[in-house]
């Protein structure tokens, strides 16, 4: 009898060491978040705020910048955490990429999914790519946080699957210049609640009339190389007015810029290549990249 409570105590010695070191291994694996972005939503309530339609043709928005204004804010928010990636999902005929579709495409970090449009412009199928995503991520822990922007009432049974595997979900939505742009079903679903005011989105959205500042039509396109260079002469400049304590809080959130910095950077860089660098990723990056390795080469 002795024998065998020794060995049941034994047999739980052993049992407990084990769930004391799965116990300390969950505790070393970093928490991970994701951003799912309803792309309709954003156009349509980022253009309402800013220029007063949700026409996406009378309007410009830089999707590039917000995207990284969103990673910066989401590493702010989940500051334990570490980024699987942006979900961009959108609409496009026949689920061909437009070309400014491709140019989000190819961003680091960035996957874009694809509904179909129809006849009226109307998004199909977005919201069961999402709902599909989010699901599969959070039964598979792929993620523990997730930051959904979006408005539509059918993102419910979305946020209710990825909640019943354990994953948070948390709704960043666009100010409303009246009522408000997201259903009552939905903010009532969610964990915790965000609003992206004006002086947020307005860096990143203007009206098309307004936009001629730089023509490329007829001017020749720079090399990466002269953009990685007006890229480096920015980021002397930087340096020299905000000095090395600026510099010391930037470097941790290499390669992402803060939205501001990114915005000011780009403008700057515009003003000197007298070229617009919207919407050509390859050259954004490359500017980036010339910023960052003066700035990187100081330190």
């Amino acid at each position: 009898m002795n024998d065998d409570l020794t060995a049941i105590r034994a047999e739980l010695d052993r049992t407990n060491e084990l769930l004391k070191r799965m116990l300390a291994e969950v505790a070393k694996t970093p928490s991970t978040h994701a951003i799912f972005v309803d792309a309709g939503y954003l156009y349509a309530a980022a253009g309402r705020l800013v220029t007063g339609t949700e026409d996406r043709r009378a309007f410009d928005l830089d999707a590039e910048g917000i995207v990284d204004a969103l990673i910066d804010k989401a590493r702010t928010i989940f500051a334990d955490s570490r980024l699987l990636r942006v979900y961009w999902y959108d609409g496009a005929r026949r689920r061909i990429h437009t070309n400014e579709q491709q140019s989000i495409a190819e961003l680091p970090d960035v996957k874009v999914r694809l509904g179909n449009l129809n006849a009226h412009n109307q998004q199909k199928g977005v919201d069961s790519l999402i709902r599909t995503d989010l699901e599969s991520l959070a039964r598979h822990r792929a993620i523990s946080d997730a930051a959904l922007i979006g408005g539509d009432e059918d993102l419910v049974s979305a946020v209710e699957a990825a909640q019943g595997y354990g994953a948070r979900v948390h709704l960043w939505g666009i100010e409303a210049p009246e009522g408000s742009n997201q259903a009552d079903p939905l903010r009532w679903e969610v964990d915790s609640q965000r609003t992206f005011d004006l002086a947020f989105l307005k860096p990143y959205v203007s009206r098309r009339t307004a936009m001629a500042t730089y023509e490329n039509a007829g001017t020749p396109r720079p090399s990466r190389e002269d953009v990685r260079f007006v890229g480096a002469q920015i980021a002397a400049k930087w340096l020299a007015a905000r000095g090395r304590e600026s510099l010391v809080e930037l470097l941790p959130g290499h390669p992402y810029l803060p939205g501001p910095v990114d915005q000011e950077l780009l403008v700057e860089a515009e003003a000197l290549l007298q070229y617009s660098l919207r919407g050509q990723s390859d050259l954004r990056r490359a500017l980036r990249d010339g910023f960052w390795s003066h700035l990187q080469a100081q330190y």
